[in-house]
């Protein structure tokens, strides 16, 4: 969020530069770190870097591209950025399992270089010219240790299961977060010159485009978290074969994103980001059906057909939705949107993995318990396995345990993990299910008739004259969506 608002203040052009000189940097620090701690520090550095990049390249390509080719050009951009993001673990896992792992951070080096000189040499400068010169220093501390806070606190919960909720340095982390994202809306609010104008969301389509993404990418993140477990832990994948498993999930995204971006210019928003999210929860819930399996060998009649449905489903989402947030603004604000949506995608999925992670931790250890009844386990192998269940599917049968009893055990283990999948499989189609809803509420049917309406409507309602006024309308109150 704060790496857009630098971009729509002092040059999109400029700071997505100064992003890619301190990724890069980073990146050679991480290769030549001599300690474990230096090698955290300038992983957090490369951090600061990426928050810069990534909403400017977007703000680029809004700027540089008109209503009628912005959706193909972000649809482009999806491809490449999903394709980087197959081929990265790909490549640092070879590089890892070689020996070489430094390499994982020195290949960037020569990228970076070359990413700078086609932005020096081939990138117009944009910005937005109507943007305060102050910037909201107090708003970015105030939504950095908001969010810094609640994340914190969410995944210690997820790691140590609901019984964590009693530490006093979760609950301190969690309250604060909760304190300091509240001052933060009250300061934006209140501030002449706000890091994240509150009348943004006066925008059904950008408040919509939003809200699909927390729940869509929160379903996203917390399914997919599980699904290696269970291909590993239960299914008797191995490491490498689970990660080629959800090769189709990513393919299709590339191969889609292009043309769905068009689907944004010839439909609208509202379709695709419609449909999309449904066939999402339709692959999870389809990935919910299969129970103990005989391994990769049964593969593409179990978990191959939710995984094609989940890519056909977010291959309808991602560049339309890219494309909804930056349309849904006026232009000059295409930097800010693109980095709160940025903002709303990541916050999402690591709130999803905690909070869902520690409700598996509560389900687990109940479905634990039944099935090692049902197997009629001694009692003492029962307590030893049940002091394990924070591990889920992980745990181990003590040694010596007789065969048959141990086969046993391992039987409950597997079917108590999959009774928690299941489970979870199911809340994360739920939770898509509620993102297309909210893209069939609140998303204008057509981008381009709602971009132009809220450029001629709120381009003098975003400086510091009006800013007031307009908020005086409750922001619960948004107004009436145009006619289909």
């Amino acid at each position: 969020m704060w790496g857009g608002s630098l971009g729509d203040h002092f040059g999109r052009k400029r700071v997505y530069m100064i992003g890619i000189v301190v990724f890069t940097l980073a990146s050679l620090a991480c290769g030549l770190a001599p300690t474990t701690g230096t090698l955290i520090a300038a992983r957090a550095i490369q951090g600061i870097g990426g928050a810069l990049m990534i909403p400017g390249s977007l703000a680029i390509i809004s700027a540089y591209f008109d209503s009628e080719k912005r959706g193909q050009a972000i649809g482009t951009w999806a491809a490449f950025t999903t394709f980087t993001s197959v081929l990265g673990p790909v490549l640092g896992g070879v590089l890892a399992q070689s020996g070489f792992w430094r390499g994982v951070f020195v290949i960037i080096i020569p990228l970076g270089i070359a990413a700078l000189y086609v932005l020096w040499r081939y990138v117009p400068e944009s910005r937005d010219e109507a943007a305060p010169r102050q910037l909201d220093y107090l708003g970015a501390i105030l939504v950095t240790l908001g969010l810094a806070g609640i994340t914190y606190g969410f995944i210690e919960l997820g790691r140590s299961g609901p019984s964590e909720a009693l530490d006093p340095l979760v609950l301190l982390a969690l309250l604060g977060g909760v304190a300091m994202l509240g001052a933060f809306i009250w300061q934006e609010a209140r501030s002449d010159h706000p890091m994240m104008p509150l009348a943004l969301f006066r925008s059904r389509t950008f408040s919509g485009a939003n809200l699909l993404t927390l729940f869509l990418y929160g379903a996203l993140g917390g399914a997919l978290f599980f699904m290696p477990l269970n291909l590993v832990q239960v299914q008797g994948y191995g490491e490498s074969e689970a990660g080629l498993a959800l090769l189709p999930f990513s393919i299709l995204l590339i191969l889609m994103a292009r043309w769905s971006g068009g689907l944004v210019d010839r439909f609208g928003p509202r379709l695709p980001l419609t449909v999309g999210p449904v066939l999402v929860g339709l692959a999870f819930a389809a990935l919910a059906l299969p129970g103990q399996t005989s391994g990769s060998s049964d593969y593409w009649t179990s978990f191959f057909p939710g995984l094609v449905l989940i890519g056909l489903g977010m291959g309808l989402v991602v560049a339309p939705l890219t494309a909804t947030v930056m349309g849904a603004v006026p232009q000059h604000n295409a930097g800010l949107a693109s980095g709160i949506n940025n903002a709303v995608s990541r916050s999402s999925q690591v709130f999803a993995v905690a909070i869902m992670g520690g409700l598996a931790l509560v389900l687990f250890s109940g479905a634990l318990d039944r099935e090692m009844a049902d197997q009629n386990l001694p009692t003492e192998l029962q307590s030893t396995l049940a002091a394990e269940s924070e591990n889920l599917a992980a745990i181990e049968v003590p040694e010596g345990t007789a065969q048959p009893m141990a086969n046993d055990a391992r039987a409950a283990i597997n079917l108590a993990f999959i009774d928690t999948f299941r489970i979870m499989m199911s809340a994360a189609a739920v939770l898509c299910f509620i993102s297309a809803a909210m893209a069939f509420w609140l998303v204008e049917p057509k981008l381009s008739e709602a971009r132009a309406d809220e450029d001629n409507a709120a381009a003098d309602c975003l400086n510091v004259p009006c800013f007031d006024q307009q908020l005086s309308v409750p922001l619960s109150d948004p107004p009436a969506p145009s006619g289909d």
